[in-house]
């Protein structure tokens, strides 16, 4: 609870979206620019990107691959390099580690340098060495994970519509970014793509879409300063109910803060 808010729906949410925010994160380093969400039968989820593929090397230190070592350790992501951490996503730092321990197992598929590269966890414990399965010319990261039913004991059933709603604003806050989401469930077969060229005037356009609006056209302007981002859409309508949406890092931030 204390990484990903609780072990009931929220949390069990919380998953998809950790293991999504490291692919968006390579979309915003400019690396990545389709991501696919899948919902299997079994509610396992499989999450897949072009990005450039999660670094198999041999850590320094910790003497195993790089990814070994992202997926078992604590902390041990870029999330701790200044560098990246300017544009980070990924709310505690501790991303994917934490999905992997609250998995049954976890399966990452890595696809870099020519190579396929694989390997298989079980409740956080590597189960198989990483092992090169193929050849191949593209680069990106699969990660296919089973919630740990012994961890969430309330439910393991995902609500297609909430990830479908955390989706469509990753694409509202990340113009140029394809993101897919199909559910194979019996019965519940479904799937939507969320691609916004507009960015953030695509997400103003959609919260008037049925209201009268002053100006046709949402006013927009972007600025960089001190190595700081902003961006910044607005429209008026004629109603005197005012609705202010704030993200830092694409991170919905309810309170406010000095960026608002």
């Amino acid at each position: 609870a204390m990484y990903i808010g609780d072990t009931f729906s929220r949390g069990l949410h919380h998953l998809v979206y950790e293991v999504v925010d490291n692919s968006v994160d390579e979309a915003m380093e400019g690396y990545c620019n389709k991501i696919n969400v899948i919902i299997n039968e079994n509610n396992s989820i499989v999450v897949i990107d072009n990005g450039r593929g999660i670094p198999v090397d041999i850590h320094k230190t910790e003497k195993k691959p790089a990814v070994e070592v992202v997926l078992t350790t604590l902390h041990a992501g870029g999330k701790f390099d200044h560098k990246t951490y300017k544009v980070s996503g990924g709310l505690h730092g501790v991303g994917v580690s934490c999905v992997n321990a609250l998995s049954g197992y976890l399966e990452v598929e890595i696809k870099r340098d020519g190579k396929i590269y694989h390997q298989r966890y079980e409740k956080g414990a590597t189960k198989t060495k990483l092992v090169v399965i193929g050849k191949t010319k593209s680069t990106g990261t699969k990660i296919t994970f089973l919630p740990d039913d012994t961890i969430f004991q309330e439910t393991t059933v995902y609500s297609y519509d909430t990830l479908a709603k955390r989706l469509r604003e990753l694409a509202f806050l990340n113009k140029g970014i394809v993101i897919c989401l199909k559910d194979l469930r019996e019965g519940k077969e479904k799937d939507a793509v969320f691609e916004f060229k507009g960015g953030i005037v695509s997400f103003i356009e959609s919260l008037t879409k049925n209201k009268s609006v002053i100006h046709k056209k949402p006013i927009y302007f972007r600025k960089e300063k001190e190595g700081i981002e902003l961006e910044v859409a607005m429209q008026y309508g004629d109603s005197y109910s005012e609705n202010v949406f704030t993200y830092a890092n694409n991170i919905h931030t309810t309170e406010g803060g000095t960026h608002l």
